[in-house]
């Protein structure tokens, strides 16, 4: 995340300003942003999702201030504020719905209070769609006309834009991706979501060790099953650090969690027909600067050049994220000045 060394200085930056909030179920992050995304503040405290929704909402609102405060500006210099949190969400309505890890938030018109607690506009997104933004607006995806991002965790979210447009489909549901079936045979694997053969259950960090404990069971050797064995504790880094190492079940267990990423990405290319697939997330491996990042990606791609039609599979670029843990924030920011342009009638160069 940005420390003040990082910030951009407000004397050198463009207004108008917006503010991006993202809600997660362990932290509220909170950024300030001029016109072209540069962060000019940012703010970070716990969700304390036991204190409640409206709790929740009034310390996201105060969070807007926060920055301005921060930043050295006037909060009405803020345009807009942009809010993305996990689903399931009614987007146009504004609403939580029935959020797995925020328990106790159900049907919480979220939106609207945290407007309520910081005086400004909202605008209210999923937070797949956008840490999505975030990488087409300033990361990796920012010379794309259309990307994916994948973001993989302990479950995998995802994000679709198209043309400056997030995907969110007619009932909020859109790029949901994560639970694109993935396996119909007769003992695909359960999704924690209760279905069976989603992509979330064999490419996520809790189906690799999943995985890894399958394998223990039938006997596997090596590094990495000798360390559990001694009481060190099964992470994707535990097995990534072994993979590293030359431990063959740890990359094995890599390599087929890629395998997986690849055939569902497949899918959204015969779909979408995006210009980009971007990955980020928790579980990238080090990504390009390290050996089993580039491993795991390039089994991605290998996937991709076996089974998608030939032009998708030569002209779509696969790459990581650049933004980490900000995109969610700055996304959400670029969504609210998405809106205030559109309202405001300015139309983009």
């Amino acid at each position: 995340m940005p420390d003040r060394s990082e910030w951009f200085p407000v004397s050198k930056s463009q207004s108008p300003f917006y503010a991006g909030i993202d809600l997660g179920g362990t932290n509220i992050k909170t950024g300030l942003v001029d016109d072209l995304g540069r962060t000019l503040a940012y703010h970070r405290e716990p969700t304390l999702v036991a204190q409640g929704p409206e709790d929740g909402a009034q310390r996201m609102g105060q969070s807007v201030l926060r920055v301005a405060e921060l930043a050295g500006i006037n909060v009405n210099q803020i345009a807009r504020v942009g809010l993305g949190t996990p689903g399931t969400m009614d987007i146009p309505a504004g609403m939580l719905r029935e959020p797995p890890n925020l328990p106790g938030w159900r049907q919480f018109p979220v939106r609207d209070r945290v407007s309520a607690h910081c005086g400004l506009d909202v605008t209210y997104a999923n937070d797949g769609g956008a840490a999505a933004y975030g990488e087409f607006w300033i990361g990796s995806g920012r010379e794309l006309s259309s990307m994916v991002l994948w973001t993989l965790g302990t479950g995998i979210g995802c994000g679709i834009i198209v043309d400056d447009m997030s995907i969110d489909g007619a009932h909020s549901h859109g790029a949901e991706c994560g639970h694109i079936i993935v396996d119909a045979s007769d003992d695909e694997r359960l999704c924690p979501c209760g279905q069976r053969g989603h992509l979330e259950a064999y490419a996520s960090a809790t189906s690799l060790m999943a995985t890894a404990r399958e394998q223990f069971k039938k006997g596997a050797g090596g590094s990495l099953a000798e360390a559990v064995a001694a009481g060190e504790i099964l992470t994707p880094i535990l097995i990534s650090k072994h993979a590293e190492s030359g431990d063959q079940l740890s990359a094995n267990l890599i390599l087929e969690a890629a395998r997986w990423l690849g055939i569902g990405t497949v899918t959204l290319l015969h779909t979408i027909d995006p210009e980009g697939v971007v990955i980020g997330g928790a579980m990238t491996f080090g990504g390009e600067s390290a050996p089993i990042g580039r491993m795991f990606i390039e089994r991605v791609r290998q996937e991709v050049r076996a089974r998608a039609f030939p032009i998708p599979a030569e002209r779509t670029t696969i790459r990581y994220a650049s933004l980490g843990g900000d995109a969610g924030y700055a996304g959400a920011a670029g969504l609210a000045r998405l809106e205030h342009r559109r309202r405001s009638g300015i139309t983009f160069a």
